[in-house]
């Protein structure tokens, strides 16, 4: 039997599962998620559900990769061989897995396709009306949408065919590093700028007459995205982890560096969104409107501004090969393929499925199933529906059918560990806190309570 590739170093297992958790989810959805959701509250209860749901329901993910070496279906079979129901939660986050890059991979591309701009020095800044008119013609454009999107998955593909070590383990740990940095020295300049104060009480200051039902379930579903969780993506990444890693210190880590890059999103972006004269609530665009002005206000900003979109583009990467690892993991294990043709057969699949969405901001505008594009469909039907599902039957899963002796021999690394009163803890919330919040979130977000 073939040994099963795996991360090389705890270093390796952090800045991987962090390239997973931080990419486009910070970048860009967290600030345009905020803007349209009303700022301050919508981050309030966003931080809620990342320490009440997405960090544990991550750590139980987590764990039960590690403990079967197994990819998301075959790990549930493996644990309960004689009760197939619990193997849909593998199924269900390889359907969101799927619907994700279905619409991830497109607005990676755009990513790409500002790296030509800014290189070219077509790109637009500080005119809103212009700005936001270039952003329209770059996503509408047939032909553009779609040969992006395409180059995106050729080069995730030719990654995820090198394998977990040589692929995915080496090009996180190299450039990681960088984008915080970056990231951290535009946050610096923002905080500068003439609209800094309105940018950070729009950021801060919460208004909890804007929090809703739906705001709540957005939050959710963005705390589960972010984090990679409910999809399959941290139990397949788990199943490559070194026996001893030290599973809720990394997650913890993992979650903490995910906070900190979004809140630098954040304060990057809002400061220069009053001072441009932009709005919160652009949208998807929001990014790409923005982060061109403010370099364009320093020394050196075309230059600046390349090599952020060109990192920005690298950290999308990170989250991509995770999410599609799932069902490259699973079609390798299951259907005894191999790594490079379950990998082109699953690009040419995500490549046929995501062409509607690269297409339903041009041509299929007008398109819609039950009121959503293309786009919005995949985004809502994986975040806000199968995401929380999956992270609710992973609870009970852990909480209620593994039980607590199993979950304390694995998070305390068979009694290695000092952590007693941690893993405790972390049981306590995902047998009865998690699983409430979530049925909870579900029944309001659906207006049925």
């Amino acid at each position: 039997m073939t040994q099963r590739d795996g991360f090389t170093s705890t270093f390796g297992v952090l800045v991987a599962t962090l390239g997973s958790a931080v990419g486009l989810g910070n970048i860009w959805k967290f600030p345009y998620l905020t803007g349209t959701n009303g700022g301050a509250g919508f981050l309030l209860v966003y931080l809620l559900a990342t320490l009440l749901l997405g960090l544990p329901v991550m750590i139980a993910e987590t764990m039960l990769g590690r403990a079967t070496r197994a990819n998301a279906v075959t790990a549930f079979e493996r644990l309960r061989p004689r009760q197939p129901f619990w193997q849909i939660i593998g199924y269900m986050g390889l359907l969101a897995a799927v619907l994700i890059l279905g619409f991830y991979t497109e607005v990676a591309g755009w990513v790409f396709a500002y790296i030509a701009k800014a290189l070219t020095g077509t790109l637009i800044h500080g005119d809103a009306a212009a700005a936001q008119a270039q952003f329209g013609q770059t996503i509408s454009a047939p032909a553009s949408a779609l040969f992006w999107q395409w180059l995106v998955l050729a080069l995730a593909g030719g990654i995820i065919m090198l394998g977990v070590s040589k692929g995915i383990e080496a090009v996180t740990k190299k450039l990681m590093p960088v984008l915080f940095v970056l990231l951290l020295l535009l946050c610096v300049r923002s905080l500068t700028l003439p609209g800094a104060a309105e940018g950070l009480r729009f950021l801060f200051a919460p208004d909890f007459s804007r929090i809703t039902p739906a705001v709540v379930l957005t939050a959710v579903g963005l705390a589960f995205f972010k984090l990679s969780v409910g999809m399959g993506t941290m139990l397949t990444y788990g199943s490559y982890f070194r026996d001893n890693q030290n599973i809720p210190a990394t997650a913890g880590r993992v979650m903490l560096a995910d906070l900190s890059i979004s809140l630098l999103a954040g304060m990057a972006i809002f400061p220069a969104v009053f001072t441009f004269h932009f709005q919160p609530t652009d949208g998807p665009g929001l990014v790409f409107l923005t982060i061109p002005s403010v370099f364009a206000s320093l020394p050196g900003g075309s230059i600046f501004t390349v090599l952020f979109f060109v990192l920005t583009a690298i950290a999308s990467m990170g989250a991509i090969l995770s999410i599609l690892e799932v069902p490259v993991a699973m079609i390798t294990e299951r259907l005894q393929w191999s790594r490079r043709k379950a990998t082109l057969c699953t690009v040419l699949l995500i490549a046929a499925l995501g062409a509607p969405a690269a297409l339903s901001q041009g041509v299929l505008e007008h398109t819609t199933l039950f009121g959503l594009s293309a786009f919005g469909l995949y985004d809502f039907v994986s975040s806000n529906v199968l995401l929380p599902v999956g992270g609710l039957l992973i609870c009970l899963f852990v909480g209620w059918v593994i039980g607590p002796r199993w979950v304390q021999a694995q998070l305390s690394n068979q009694d290695t560990l000092d952590n007693q009163w941690l893993v405790k803890a972390i049981f306590f919330v995902v047998r009865y806190v998690s699983p409430v919040l979530i049925v909870i979130v579900l029944l309001r977000g659906m207006k049925v309570i």
